[in-house]
């Protein structure tokens, strides 16, 4: 997957094309990731206890990765991931914008 929790990003396509916000939960095997304030839906939820209020709730809906695209911290542009092995062995991700090249 190219996108990690805590990563900033911005819908591609849908109702919410264009927005960003941060990525809350990531779920590698449907490909899907659930982004703060976007894609929200209701949910009607049912009193578990007594003395909890039932009724329709907000909530964020799980989205297709494909659809968002990461937001570069320094440069602060969307952009594409690449990958770069430094000196000791490690694997990052690089901004592929043309002057950024930023590592994260």
């Amino acid at each position: 997957m190219h996108v990690k929790k805590g990563d900033t990003v911005v819908v591609l396509s849908g109702k919410d094309k264009g927005k960003k916000g941060k990525v809350m939960a990531v779920s590698p095997a449907e490909q899907k990731v659930i982004v703060e304030g976007i894609n929200m839906v209701t949910k009607h939820v049912k009193p578990r206890k007594m003395g909890e209020p039932g009724g329709i709730v907000k909530a964020e809906g799980a989205m297709y990765a494909s659809k968002v695209q990461l937001v570069c911290p320094r440069c602060g542009k969307p952009t594409r991931i690449g990958h770069k092995i430094l000196e000791d062995g490690t694997k990052v991700r690089m901004c592929r914008n043309e002057k950024c090249g930023e590592t994260f």
